[in-house]
């Protein structure tokens, strides 16, 4: 019962006090110019965003290849050390474990190397993306500056939005700038 009290006498201020701040926020944002742009459209309409994804991906098949054949090696050895095994000798069966161990290792190693965090496929991410989005954020920068645009919002990353009028996306004039379109 006590309980129940201190909560009711929490949760009215509470609301009270969302409420208030949900107002306050909202009075603010009308003080902005808001524009949207969806990033999604904008990068599946630019050329050069294709082509490095297209890179992209021959570039990890490549290396997703590389990888499987290191793998069905240490498979190959595998299987051929468990039919020979009771042919070879101790020191032998060492040398065929350590070698399978190695094998098995290496294609983990080439994995860590071009699909780990900092490997070389997110290298190559960087390197070919960066420069696009670069255009991008100047491109929306000057049209924003232009059109005394305080706010320009990604309507891609903003799953809360459910409608936005189509004079308040610029994502158009972003490709013309970038001359996609």
């Amino acid at each position: 019962m006590k309980h129940n009290l201190i909560r009711r006498s929490l949760i009215v201020p509470l609301m009270l006090l969302l409420f208030l701040m949900g107002t306050a926020l909202q009075a603010h944002g009308k003080d902005f110019n808001v524009a949207y742009v969806d990033l999604q459209y904008i990068l599946k309409n630019l050329p050069q965003y294709e082509s490095a994804q297209e890179q992209l991906t021959l570039i990890s098949k490549r290396w997703a290849k590389e990888i499987e054949a290191a793998e069905q090696e240490a498979k190959v050895m595998t299987a051929n050390y468990e039919t020979e095994q009771i042919f070879l000798s101790e020191k032998m069966r060492q040398q065929r474990e350590k070698e399978i161990l190695e094998k098995e290792q290496q294609a983990l190693e080439l994995k860590r190397k071009y699909f780990g965090t900092d490997g070389e496929l997110s290298k190559k991410r960087e390197a070919l993306l960066k420069p696009i989005q670069d255009e991008i954020y100047v491109a929306i920068q000057e049209i924003a500056n232009e059109k005394h645009y305080e706010v320009v919002k990604d309507r891609s990353a903003d799953p809360s939005l459910i409608y936005l009028a189509n004079k308040l996306d610029i994502s158009d004039q972003v490709l013309n700038r970038l001359g996609a379109k």
